[in-house]
């Protein structure tokens, strides 16, 4: 950053300099490099700095004390000639902000309520607004937001869960209701983009789901802030992300920097390779993981069998942690997990943004309390992506429940 000199008048108390005390400091000496300062000090035209220097040692290194009519003591030493004087940017900042934070009225559906009240913890600048969901006596949804005139002019988010066919019915309501309540803004958080998980369209006749849904999401009302902007994480089909129309604003957010995080805590951080079940997961998650060791397996056709064999990477004497988007029966990550360990893995872990596990095949997963990574898993970790399935393995070993809180409440900023 280009250092400004600091054309102020200065009182300079010195109570010792040696060993040239005849060397004059003058003003243009003086130099600052923090922008926020330079705003501090322009708005006060007859800014006066009083400083006082302790000790002059040479004049190739200094310290100025203290300086008022500022918060921080300002401290600098420096080896060339031209010292230069670096006072806190902090400081300044924080009397100065220069970024102002958006206040988010944050809506919200059952199943996403323990979520939604983790992301109003995270983030001061998040405000949780409730909807009333009930039902007629025929079964169809009898929904009313209170207050709805109290969000106009104001940033507007829906937290979904589409866990199932009838919550996806009674939520599109209010997601189309809600951006036309003259609103600044719509944000859709749908951190589970459910449909197209089994499809494969191979045969005239099979219906595309996904496109179906994001179809009924790019239709979403225009709010007067504009289109809606939808954050999901890691979407399973990468060709989905193309399924959106002009009328909506994908973000596609990963929940891979939490297994991150996660990770560098292990008392065995230093010995961790990740395995991917597949070319598919590989594809998806290596360059974010690409400073681990890396294990690629694959799926081999043995006669009427489907066998998992490991394509690259050794396994032998490491943490091995298994990474992929979504788990639905297990099957995938029992196999690898079996591979993995008859190639001499000391640990096995796994790793999956969305956890589903219908008919709770949760439990065919054990913990491995040590040594036997053919029999279960040191641990195995989802997001609460999933509400129901992270309520329902919530303080089960192996698996831990890493929260999307933070992520969501930064999206919001974006």
């Amino acid at each position: 950053m280009a250092a400004t000199p600091l054309s102020r008048s200065f009182s300079l108390s010195l109570n010792s300099i040696s060993p040239n005390p005849s060397k004059s400091l003058k003003p243009s000496h003086f130099w600052l490099h923090s922008k926020p300062v330079n705003a501090f000090l322009n708005k006060r035209k007859n800014f006066t700095v009083s400083c006082e220097i302790k000790s002059f040692e040479s004049h190739h290194s200094w310290t100025i004390d203290h300086v008022s009519d500022m918060k921080d003591s300002i401290q600098n030493n420096s080896s060339s000639s031209s010292s230069l004087v670096s006072v806190s940017a902090a400081s300044a900042a924080a009397e100065f902000p220069t970024k102002n934070v958006k206040k988010i009225c944050l809506f919200y559906c059952a199943e996403t309520q323990a979520l939604a009240e983790k992301i109003a913890a995270e983030s001061d600048a998040v405000e949780l607004r409730n909807i009333s969901w009930g039902k007629f006596p025929d079964g169809f949804p009898n929904i009313f937001i209170p207050n709805a005139q109290g969000v106009r002019a104001q940033h507007v988010a829906f937290l979904a869960s589409f866990s199932s066919p009838a919550v996806i019915f009674e939520q599109i309501p209010v997601i189309y209701a809600l951006p036309k309540l003259f609103i600044s803004s719509f944000t859709l958080v749908l951190p589970f983009f459910p449909t197209g998980t089994s499809e494969r369209m191979e045969d005239e006749g099979d219906i595309a789901t996904a496109f179906t849904l994001a179809r009924l999401l790019s239709n979403i009302p225009i709010s007067r802030g504009g289109p809606t902007s939808l954050v999901t994480f890691d979407i399973h089909a990468l060709q989905e992300r193309f399924y959106f129309g002009d009328n909506i604003l994908p973000c596609f957010e990963s929940g891979i920097p939490l297994l991150k995080r996660r990770l560098q805590e292990l008392p065995d951080s230093d010995n961790i390779s990740i395995a991917f079940p597949d070319d598919g997961a590989w594809k998806r998650f290596h360059k974010q993981l690409q400073h681990f060791p890396t294990i690629v397996c694959a799926k081999v056709r043995e006669g009427d069998q489907r066998i998992v064999r490991i394509k690259e990477g050794d396994p032998r004497g490491r943490h091995i942690v298994i990474v992929d988007d979504l788990v639905q029966s297990g099957g995938t990550l029992v196999e690898c997990q079996k591979v993995l360990a008859a190639h001499g893995a000391a640990k096995i872990s796994a790793y999956v943004t969305h956890g589903i596990f219908p008919s709770k095949s949760w439990e065919r997963f054990k913990r491995d309390n040590g040594g036997h990574p053919e029999n279960g898993f040191t641990y195995f970790w989802i997001t609460d992506s999933c509400p129901l399935t992270a309520k329902e393995v919530m303080n089960k070993p192996p698996f831990e429940v890493l929260s999307l809180a933070s992520s969501i409440a930064a999206s919001f900023q974006i």
